[in-house]
């Protein structure tokens, strides 16, 4: 492999493993690979190569491995997967087919893949707090949802409250009989919003210490720090879009 020549390569992403396929400046095809779809056999074999042009359609791995790969010098390219499979309906179906598709189209013409932007790593892992505090919120929604149904099948009811002090309020009316039954759900609802009150301090820390922006945000009515940080976070960059 000629170091001073120009490489397009395209890189099925496989969950456990994925496939490469290299093209030289001429579009002749001159490696197939497969290998495992971790971070360190990726750095293996991609630290090895030139600066290449690197196409991977966007899903669960393409994130870490886009950044892998843009810290190794590569250029890469992220496709818009829908917009991909509007450009060719692939009959010989297949990872090595696929991956060499992208690469032929990488070589051709980067703006047919419509490339993403993936968000920062750092901004990953903010949206990340996000989504944990949604998730103990729809899993508490859940476990109230459960107790009132199975008090109410019982021919009694539980107050009506807040989510936030459901534990404490419908302990007292929970029959007896079904103590046993209930006892530890409430007293995981009462740990799921103590847990989901520290993600609430989390949140509004981000929003005063990395993210100054959404103060501005929250001065239209109706806005909290939750919903501005997700703005933000899910815009990230607003340079990136066309005016």
């Amino acid at each position: 492999m000629n170091k001073n020549s120009m490489f397009f390569v395209g890189l099925d992403l496989g969950d456990k493993h994925s496939y490469i396929a290299i093209l030289d400046q001429d579009g002749e095809l001159i490696e197939e690979t497969r290998l495992p779809s971790t971070k360190a056999s990726f750095h293996q074999r991609f630290s090895t190569l030139p600066p290449c042009r690197v196409a991977m359609e966007v899903g669960s791995h393409s994130r870490w491995a886009s950044y892998l790969l843009k810290e190794l010098d590569h250029d890469t390219l992220v496709a818009n997967a829908r917009k991909l499979r509007a450009i060719y309906d692939n009959p010989r179906k297949g990872d090595r087919v696929d991956a060499e598709i992208l690469a032929r189209l990488a070589r051709l013409d980067p703006e047919l893949l419509s490339p993403i932007h993936h968000r920062s790593p750092q901004a990953q892992a903010d949206l990340a707090v996000l989504r944990s505090r949604d998730a103990l919120i729809r899993s508490r929604t859940l476990l109230i949802n459960h107790a009132r149904g199975i008090v109410k099948s019982s021919g009694a009811r539980l107050p009506s409250c807040s989510a936030n002090c459901f534990a404490s309020k419908a302990a007292p009316a929970i029959p007896e009989t079904l103590r046993p039954a209930l006892s530890p759900i409430l007293e995981t609802i009462a740990s799921l919003t103590q847990q989901i009150h520290e993600y609430d301090r989390q949140i509004e820390q981000l929003c005063q210490d990395q993210y100054p922006e959404t103060k501005l945000l929250r001065k239209i009515s109706g806005v909290g720090p939750i919903t501005a940080l997700a703005y933000i976070l899910t815009l990230e960059d607003p340079k990136r879009f066309i005016k």
